[in-house]
């Protein structure tokens, strides 16, 4: 079974900064783990952003990756409101 992230969070940051500290993450991720990320900005408010990864086989060593990135890409300085990345996992079901 393969699981989807789905990472919200707010940030100040102007948005360039925020398209290229995710990307550069994002990007050194791939190479990684595989998993090609995607980054959103929220279309009502544009200080509210989400990552997405789908289809990730190995969620233990997907989350240890992410985490090491996230830090090594210093991305916490990004963050404003409640400081915190929301991480939302999701598993796909067979329809009935």
């Amino acid at each position: 079974m393969t699981c989807s992230y789905f990472i919200y969070y707010r940030s100040a940051a102007a948005a360039a900064d925020v398209r290229a500290a995710v990307g550069a993450m994002q990007r050194a991720l791939a190479q990684e783990t595989g998993i090609a990320g995607r980054l959103m900005q929220c279309a009502d408010d544009p200080t509210t952003w989400m990552e997405v990864y789908e289809a990730v086989p190995d969620p233990a060593r997907f989350e240890r990756s992410l985490g090491d990135a996230v830090a090594s890409f210093a991305l916490a300085r990004l963050l404003s409101g409640d400081g915190r990345r929301h991480v939302e996992r999701f598993v796909t079901v067979p329809c009935a």
